[in-house]
C-alpha cells in the first residue's frame, strides 16, 4: 500500500513527466515552424529567380532547356525536405520513446518492490502462488521486451525504406530532365 508521501511523490514524478514531454513536443514544432520558413523564404527567391529567367527566354527551345534544368534541383530540395521532415519526427519520436521507456523502467522495478515485498510477507504453504505471479510477471517483462524489439525493427525497416524512396527519387530527376 502506498503511503501519502510515495502517492505525492509518484504523482509529482508523473507531471514532471508529462511537461517533460509537452516540451520535446513544442521543441518538435518549433524545429518544423522554422524548417518551413527556411523553405518558403528560399522558394520565394527561387520563384522570382525563375521568373526573370522565363522572361528573358527568346525561343521555345531556350524555355524547354530552363525547365529541364529546374527538375534536378526540385527533386533535390524536395528529398532534402523530405528528410528534414523525418529527421525531426524521428528525433522528437525517439525522446518521447526514451522518456517512455525510463518511465516504463521505473513502474518496473516499483512493482517488482512490491512483488518482492508481498513474496517476503506471504504465509506458508503459498508457494504456488508466489511462483505463478513470478512467472506472471516474467512473462510480461518478456512481452513487453518483445514489443520493444519489434517496435525498433520496424523503425529501422521505415528508415531504409524512406532512404530508398529519397535516393531513388534524386536519381529519376536527371532521366526525366533528359527525356525533356
Amino acid at each position: 500500500m502506498m503511503t501519502a508521501e510515495q502517492f505525492v511523490a509518484a504523482h509529482k514524478a508523473n507531471i514532471e513527466t508529462l511537461f517533460g514531454l509537452t516540451n520535446k513536443a513544442f521543441e518538435g514544432v518549433e524545429k518544423l515552424v522554422e524548417l518551413n520558413l527556411q523553405v518558403a523564404k528560399a522558394a520565394m527567391g527561387e520563384a522570382a529567380e525563375t521568373t526573370k529567367a522565363a522572361l528573358s527566354v527568346k525561343d521555345a527551345q531556350e524555355l524547354m532547356a530552363l525547365q529541364a534544368g529546374l527538375l534536378q534541383p526540385a527533386a533535390e530540395k524536395a528529398a532534402a525536405y523530405s528528410r528534414h521532415l523525418y529527421d525531426i519526427a524521428a528525433a522528437t519520436t525517439a525522446e518521447v520513446n526514451k522518456v517512455a521507456e525510463e518511465t516504463a523502467a521505473d513502474a518496473q522495478k516499483k512493482f517488482m518492490g512490491l512483488v518482492d515485498t508481498a513474496v517476503k510477507n506471504a504465509p506458508a504453504g503459498s508457494e504456488n502462488a508466489v511462483a505463478l505471479v513470478k512467472s506472471a510477471v516474467a512473462a510480461a517483462n518478456n512481452a513487453y521486451e518483445s514489443i520493444q524489439k519489434a517496435t525498433k525493427q520496424a523503425g529501422d525497416v521505415a528508415e531504409a525504406n524512406f532512404q530508398a524512396v529519397t535516393s531513388s527519387v534524386v536519381k529519376a530527376a536527371p532521366k526525366a530532365r533528359r527525356a525533356a
